[in-house]
């Protein structure tokens, strides 16, 4: 009979192996101000983060939370949380903590799976130091073909957009809802189109080309700000590399 981990349990191995590391090493110290990410993996780091506040080790945190998902996880597991431009926060964080749907050997990412990539994107590359924590499976060689890239689009926009973006070479669809009728709409009340190509792209070139089109709002290539990478493995392991 094997043992190996399941991915639900590589997610939920290193979101707490990344959080009490990151302890260990200085990385996430008492009166902090930390962002905090979205998704099936960011939430085992969100309630580890939680367990150490509560047993006394951390004191002090201040939370800016990516999403309607994880604000309500830190308002029931009693983390305070604060906008980004809040005074407590004044838009700079310490760290950022979260999630990533691929991840390349450069730790370029794409993230947005989860349709959260704007206030993400705000958050993260408002930190001092990107942690991001992810199961073996995100780890990709490239980015472009496999996994869509969300753009969120002004919703006016769409046409013109996906116009824009066919010129890069994109296959382009609207992203449908799931148990809702129609396409989905993120917390900003946009749309999601969902990018692939038929041969792997430049996310650092794009990232910008992307973001320079009319009507779009914010793409889910994440390269500019150099995360640590923490990674579960299925026979139990954990990994990191900068």
């Amino acid at each position: 009979m094997s043992n190996a981990l399941s991915q639900s349990e590589q997610k939920k191995l290193v979101g707490s192996t990344a959080i009490d590391r990151l302890i260990e090493e200085g990385l996430i110290k008492s009166n902090m101000k930390i962002g905090l990410g979205t998704g099936s993996t960011a939430m085992p780091a969100v309630h580890r983060l939680a367990e150490r506040i509560a047993d006394g080790t951390l004191s002090g945190i201040r939370a800016v939370a990516t999403s309607y998902q994880t604000t309500l996880a830190c308002e029931e597991l009693g983390i305070p949380v604060y906008s980004l431009s809040s005074r407590e926060i004044g838009g700079q964080l310490d760290l950022a903590i979260d999630g990533a749907d691929e991840i390349t050997p450069e730790n370029n990412l794409i993230k947005g799976g989860g349709a959260a990539h704007l206030k993400e994107k705000l958050v993260e590359y408002s930190a001092a130091q990107l942690v991001i924590i992810a199961d073996e499976s995100k780890e990709v060689a490239t980015l472009g073909t496999k996994f869509p890239l969300p753009v969120e689009v002004i919703a006016e926009g769409r046409v013109p957009v996906i116009a824009a973006l066919e010129k890069l070479g994109a296959h382009c669809t609207i992203r449908e809802g799931v148990k809702k009728a129609g396409p989905v709409i993120t917390d900003n009340g946009n749309l999601i189109v969902d990018c692939v190509w038929d041969k792997p792209v430049d996310p650092v070139k794009l990232e910008d080309e992307i973001d320079r089109i009319t009507g779009v709002v914010e793409n889910g290539f994440f390269t500019k700000n150099h995360p640590l990478v923490f990674i579960a493995h299925a026979d139990g392991t954990v990994t990191s590399r900068a």
